[in-house]
C-alpha cells in the first residue's frame, strides 16, 4: 500500500475534501496540521514547493493539492497511485 502523506489546516475547506476522497477509499495518510506546527510548513514548502495547503504526498512525490487530487480520481489514475508499494 502507498504511504500517503498530507500537510493540512483543520479549517481549510480543500483539506476537508481530500481528506474526505480518501477517506471514502478507505486510504490511511499521515495528516499534519502545519497551524499546530509551523516548522511542518517550512518542511512542506521544501518538499513540495508550495505554499498552500493541502500539499499532497504519495510515496514521497509530491501530487499537489486537493484540485490535482480530485483530478487523478477522474482520470482513473489515483487508485493506481494509492495501491502502489511505498518501497519501505
Amino acid at each position: 500500500m502507498a504511504r500517503v502523506e498530507l500537510y493540512t489546516t483543520a479549517w481549510c475547506p480543500f483539506c476537508i475534501r481530500a481528506k474526505r476522497l480518501l477517506d471514502s477509499k478507505n486510504v490511511s495518510y499521515e495528516d499534519t496540521d502545519v497551524d499546530r506546527d509551523p516548522q511542518q510548513r517550512l518542511v512542506m514548502q521544501q518538499r513540495g514547493g508550495a505554499r498552500t495547503v493541502p500539499q499532497i504526498f504519495i510515496n514521497g512525490h509530491p501530487i499537489g493539492g486537493c484540485d490535482e487530487l480530485y483530478a487523478l480520481e477522474r482520470a482513473g489514475e489515483l487508485d493506481s497511485l494509492l495501491s502502489a508499494d511505498s518501497g519501505e
